[in-house]
């Protein structure tokens, strides 16, 4: 993805209206931010931070689950969530893969970060998705709970991609076949 796949333009009918003086007079200042023709305020739309886990079961099955929710219900996904504020991303990891999958991580290595673009209740969010190759306490424990309707692991090369649902997470996957292939 470049910067031009991540227009303000879905976000026209979301900002409209000036968070500092109130009046419907914000537009885009540029491909990055807002400006309020009224007061001159600028606000930058800047990405939230998400991760994800990428854990893999001894025969080198990787760890898929299947969203439950909205977007990309019923599609594929790694593991994880939404940074929360002042909070680390490793822990952040942490706390999603024990509540989606009842998993305590042991060791996590940080692989790769990809940009995603997000569409929750028809308004547009950019997030920075940050991969970390995960290995699991044990997975004895594993079980589907809070966001996750399911999980499987799938031999990499028979992943398909298409049943994936954000680019970012193609991404990642895509690259750690790659890396587990060489």
């Amino acid at each position: 993805m470049s910067v031009s796949d991540f227009s303000l333009t879905p976000l026209l009918p979301v900002f409209q209206f000036c968070p500092q003086c109130g009046e419907k007079s914000f537009k885009p200042n540029s491909e990055k931010s807002f400006g309020c023709t009224n007061c001159g305020h600028l606000y930058y739309i800047n990405p939230g931070g998400a991760v994800a886990g990428l854990i893999a079961d001894l025969d080198g099955r990787l760890l898929l689950v299947k969203r439950a929710g909205n977007p990309g219900k019923g599609l594929l996904d790694l593991p994880g969530g939404f940074v929360d504020l002042g909070e680390r991303a490793e822990d952040a990891l942490r706390r999603e893969i024990k509540e989606e999958l009842n998993l305590e991580i042991r060791k996590m290595v940080y692989l790769t970060t990809f940009p995603n673009r997000y569409f929750y209740k028809n308004v547009q969010y950019f997030t920075l998705d940050l991969a970390f190759i995960c290995i699991p306490e044990s997975i004895e424990t594993i079980k589907a709970a809070d966001d996750v309707a399911g999980f499987e692991f799938f031999q990499p090369d028979l992943i398909q991609l298409n049943e994936i649902a954000f680019e970012s997470i193609r991404n990642m996957v895509k690259l750690y076949i790659n890396r587990t292939k060489s």
